[in-house]
């Protein structure tokens, strides 16, 4: 594997004018089968906030949050911190900042973090582990900052937790100032393993360790959400993010497997679009 394999590429794919998820080709097999199950969660337009508060809290109890190995989390940082161009003394939000781990992360590269999570228990847990950095409880559906706020924004795998984002995405370029950027990651729906065993349409999909909220995302669509809040906006896919836990005690042995395959397997520029990971990039004009 190549030294950039473990990067996003380089070239943004910024979805404009077309509709398709794979540049240059007709719709792909796998991508029409996952779009004919969204009928079945036409109903699920409203987030539970209370299930997800309750999810959040249990694994603050536990302190099993912070599911990637710690180099990882690292890399995926600095990809973030690339991709949103957040500069030394720039104010970033970190939403769905969970146990605070990527809310220290920025605050190394220099920038002054405010982290905000639905859980209380979970802001508890953060403000224990990393005290010289705000967090506060919050919906990143209603969010309590003023307009024009942030210079940037990191939503850390949380988009796929909104059965409708458009109110996030909102909220989000209310809060940014003009020229500011957001960043936000989560599982790709095009990836086989994250649709096999996280994608309720799947026949091996798995409910432990998820809420009924929850479901990998298709790029195309969230690029397409955040495009209609008045963002322009790119896409890129990150791999080799080394998972350390998962809550199935029964998958939990596949993990090494796992990991050795993702580092491999997806590394190859012609797999992007099949990385584990969506990485939507967006700036306000």
């Amino acid at each position: 594997m190549t030294p950039t394999s473990t990067q996003p590429s380089h070239k943004p794919d910024t979805g404009r004018g077309r509709a398709n998820p794979l540049p240059g080709q007709g719709e792909h097999p796998l991508s029409r089968d996952v779009l004919s199950q969204d009928l079945v969660s036409q109903d699920l337009v409203i987030q539970d906030k209370g299930k997800e508060i309750a999810f959040f809290d249990r694994h603050a109890a536990a302190d099993t949050y912070d599911v990637f190995e710690p180099e990882s989390s690292a890399r995926l940082i600095r990809s973030v911190v690339g991709l949103g161009r957040f500069g030394e003394g720039n104010r970033i939000a970190d939403l769905g900042c969970g146990s605070g781990v990527f809310s220290g992360l920025l605050q190394q590269h220099g920038c002054r973090c405010t982290g905000l999570d639905i859980s209380p228990k979970l802001i508890e847990l953060a403000r224990r582990k990393y005290p010289g950095i705000e967090f506060m409880e919050g919906d990143v559906e209603h969010l309590p900052f003023a307009d024009a706020s942030f210079d940037g924004v990191l939503l850390g795998g949380i988009v796929h937790h909104l059965p409708d984002p458009s109110r996030c995405a909102a909220e989000v370029h209310r809060v940014l100032r003009p020229g500011g950027r957001f960043v936000a990651f989560d599982p790709n729906r095009m990836n086989p393993f994250m649709y096999l065993y996280r994608d309720r349409s799947s026949p091996f999909y798995s409910q432990v360790g998820v809420t009924e909220n929850e479901r990998p995302i298709l790029a195309h669509r969230t690029a397409a959400t955040f495009r209609a809040a008045g963002f322009s906006v790119e896409t890129e896919y990150q791999d080799n993010l080394r998972y350390r836990y998962i809550a199935s005690s029964r998958m939990r042995w596949l993990l090494p497997v796992y990991n050795a395959i993702d580092s491999v397997l997806f590394a190859p520029q012609f797999m992007r679009a099949f990385r584990p990971f969506v990485l939507t990039i967006g700036e306000k004009s």
